[in-house]
């Protein structure tokens, strides 16, 4: 099945479809343009994207009165920092910008990919962190620089 483009975005839908299909993607796949992947159902389907846009979560790709197919990331193991203070944001943001570290910032708590030297390090800095497992809804815009 070729996918050229989204039809709309279902992940605030309340309505669970017992027909949906989801195509479960990493997070970096999420900025390709063209992928080739199987369903959780076994539908094997070709994306090739036409628009610059990432895709996201809940980004609907295919339907009909059959079934539907959509996106969702894989689980992933985080490290979700949950800084108390000024302080302890700081200290974090300087410690995974020192690493180029990409991280999701909420309104208050900071989500990184699991990595066991970086929980080391945030004991170190003394910042309060738990291990989790996630799902990332939105592709990380890396920017590019030099040294």
């Amino acid at each position: 099945m070729l996918i050229q483009s989204i039809i709309r975005n279902i992940d605030h839908e309340d309505e669970v479809a017992k027909r949906r299909e989801w195509v479960e993607l990493d997070w970096e796949e999420l900025n390709k343009r063209i992928l080739r992947k199987t369903t959780d159902k076994g539908t094997d389907v070709a994306i090739s994207l036409e628009q610059e846009q990432p895709l996201h979560y809940g980004d609907l790709l295919y339907e009909d009165e059959e079934r539907q197919i959509a996106v969702r990331t894989k689980l992933e193991e985080v490290i979700v920092i949950h800084p108390k203070t000024m302080i302890e944001m700081g200290k974090s943001a300087f410690e995974l910008g020192n690493r180029h570290t990409p991280c999701l910032i909420n309104e208050n708590e900071i989500i990184v990919r699991f990595d066991h030297t970086l929980e080391k390090l945030l004991d170190e800095v003394g910042v309060s962190y738990e291990v989790a497992k996630r799902r990332f809804k939105q592709p990380f815009k890396y920017k590019g620089h030099q040294h």
